[in-house]
């Protein structure tokens, strides 16, 4: 029961731990994580820094929320609920890609990163409107299909956070031919394993 219980407990944890990284951003003073990495003019553009709280925020909101919705308890006993969690998730998922796509164009690593980051964030809003207008005509198993794979790109913030100390730390790869590569593989892999689950739920 643990065993079949534990990739979802791990999904859980990760999502919140990384749900919840947004506010380190807030706590600390200056231009912490990832804003080392960006240039003077840019950190002093209102428009860049809004977006970029915008996308952390929302972001870490979609994370947050989104791993409860996949609970069948919640589900058949509260629908309620579901359903209000689902509309605040679909909020935060759109709010946070637009906000991703206008800093992705900003990314470090130059254009390769941010046609990964770019891409990233339009299929990213692309399977929160499937969704959105599958649940919209009742079709409940095309809701949970781009659902699964929306939250699988959610989920690029976990293993993005799960890829970058690995290389840098660990294998000790430069950072920004890591950061260019991290781009697509935070991302690519995650969506090609929700496509499987989603065809073997098919299948079953």
């Amino acid at each position: 029961m643990i065993a079949k219980s534990l990739p979802r407990i791990t999904v859980a944890v990760l999502a919140t731990m990384t749900g919840l990284y947004p506010a380190f951003y807030y706590i600390h003073s200056g231009n912490p994580g990832l804003l080392q990495q960006k240039s003077a003019e840019l950190l002093a553009s209102h428009f860049y820094r809004g977006s970029f709280y915008t996308h952390i925020t929302f972001g870490g909101m979609a994370l947050l929320i989104g791993w409860m919705q996949f609970s069948k308890k919640i589900r058949a006993r509260k629908p309620d609920l579901h359903r209000g969690l689902g509309k605040a998730y679909m909020v935060a998922v759109a709010l946070s890609a637009v906000a991703g796509y206008i800093i992705a164009m900003s990314a470090t690593g130059g254009a390769v990163s941010m046609a990964g980051f770019g891409l990233l964030a339009i299929v990213w809003l692309y399977t929160d409107i499937r969704g959105y207008a599958a649940i919209r005509r009742l079709d409940i198993v095309r809701h949970r299909a781009w659902m699964l794979r929306n939250y699988s790109l959610a989920f690029a913030a976990v293993t993005l956070r799960i890829y970058l100390p690995l290389a840098t730390a660990v294998l000790h790869l430069d950072f920004i031919p890591s950061y260019r590569v991290i781009s697509w593989l935070c991302w690519v892999p995650n969506l090609i394993v929700a496509e499987v689950l989603v065809r073997r739920y098919k299948a079953s």
